[in-house]
């Protein structure tokens, strides 16, 4: 290197540092920026009913960026993840917040909790900063409660309703039959409730009774003599997480003989209840037996990791970090509205099933396929994960995926200005 090379060098950078330090910023800032981790926040809860779902949420994100990472990263830069428990929506509120503003995430992904959802979104809305939805179910943050920022990989009620009410129309369970509905007493029970309700009465049923289920209850055998007196054509439960196994175990114990259905479920709330328990038929986003490329590949990943398959829950956290990183990828920038812009033009991921999945830009809800799953008898059962037979994806290759999501007269969603 010639003598005046090296004072251009040293000018150059004694420039850089005199700038660096006009800004304030320092002159390792220089180098930081193109070094730094881009971090991502992870939101759901760990603890209480929902936790055990929550967990599977963590472990799938944690796959996420490991395979992320280990390709690259994000515009070559590694995703570190920041990680909480959301435990309830006034924790969650935050929580979001500290994310946003102590720790500079770009985004939120996570949740399961309807009623957190909400708070997260509004946080994220403030920030302008982009909240991926990957496990509350409710119709109305794709409707009343929408909001521009917040997008769901997790199908919403209607989807789970309308999914696996085809099986409950073939199997003669929904015209001039009685229902028996247990409810759980939160945002994501009400709002299906309330969708199940419409399906029901648009299709000639009725209930027998419906009974609202505190989300701490452990203990049916009230709700289980009010059943056995009723004597409905099917019990529909429109509970959560670990509520659904406690049913389940009792049911059995009480050895009552109705069917069983539900519009909401976890694959891991099947396990839970374990071989003989576990009953019925039952609507799911996704299961570890669909037979696509990807799909196959996320579940040898995950079981050689975890030492057990996948559940629904697991796909959905493992999804979104997915689609935000493709599209930071993609885009070559971590402007949250640009990504919003780009997800609402009709941008397609493959999504471990058969067809790729949309954002659609009326409610950002992620328009996809779904699968009714159905107990295999105990007799049939060869392990413990693979306890159900699942029906063909829904809709069927040649019908809209539409078709199974609210339409604007049953949800609509009013992003403002």
């Amino acid at each position: 290197m010639s003598h005046h090379d090296e004072m251009t060098r040293r000018g150059l950078l004694k420039g850089a540092a005199g700038v660096a330090l006009l800004a304030g910023i320092g002159a390792p800032a220089i180098v930081r920026a193109q070094t730094d981790a881009i971090r991502i926040g992870h939101l759901t809860p760990r603890t209480g009913f929902l936790g055990p779902l929550g967990e599977y949420g963590v472990m799938a994100i944690d796959l996420a960026v490991e395979e992320v990472n280990a390709a690259g990263g994000v515009m070559g830069r590694k995703i570190e993840l920041i990680k909480e428990d959301s435990v309830n929506p006034q924790t969650a509120s935050t929580k979001a917040e500290r994310m946003f503003e102590r720790d500079n995430v770009a985004c939120i992904l996570g949740e399961i909790s309807s009623a957190s959802c909400l708070t997260i979104a509004q946080v994220a809305q403030r920030n302008k900063k982009i909240f991926i939805n990957t496990g509350g179910n409710s119709d109305a943050l794709r409707g009343g409660d929408c909001k521009k920022y917040m997008f769901h990989v997790e199908a919403q009620n209607s989807m789970y309703v309308k999914s696996v009410g085809r099986s409950f129309l073939r199997d003669g369970l929904v015209q001039g039959k009685s229902w028996y509905s247990l409810t759980a007493d939160y945002a994501f029970g009400h709002d299906l409730l309330k969708v199940a309700k419409r399906f029901m009465e648009g299709n000639g049923g009725k209930f027998a009774g419906d009974d609202l289920v505190p989300t701490d209850a452990t203990d049916f055998s009230s709700y289980l003599l009010k059943i056995r007196n009723a004597k409905p054509d099917l019990v529909v439960l429109n509970l959560a997480g670990n509520q659904i196994t406690n049913f389940l175990k009792q049911y059995a114990e009480f050895g009552l003989k109705f069917p069983v259905g539900g519009f909401g479920f976890d694959t891991a709330l099947a396990w839970a209840a374990g071989k003989g328990n576990f009953v019925g038929t039952w609507p799911v986003v996704w299961h570890h037996l669909i037979d696509t490329p990807s799909s196959k590949a996320f579940v040898a990943a995950f079981t050689k990791k975890y030492g057990k398959p996948p559940e629904n829950q697991a796909w959905g956290d493992y999804m979104a970090l997915k689609i935000m990183a493709q599209s930071m990828n993609e885009l070559k920038t971590l402007d949250q509205t640009k990504i919003v812009e780009h997800l609402e033009k009709g941008a397609k991921f493959d999504i471990l099933k058969p067809r790729q999945g949309y954002f659609r830009p009326q409610d950002h809800q992620l328009m996809q396929e779904m699968y009714a799953i159905t107990a295999l008898p105990a007799d049939q059962i060869k392990n413990q994960w693979d306890i159900f037979t699942s029906s063909p994806p829904v809709p069927g290759p040649n019908e809209s995926l539409e078709v199974i999501a609210s339409t604007q007269d049953e949800a609509t969603c009013n992003f403002g200005s």
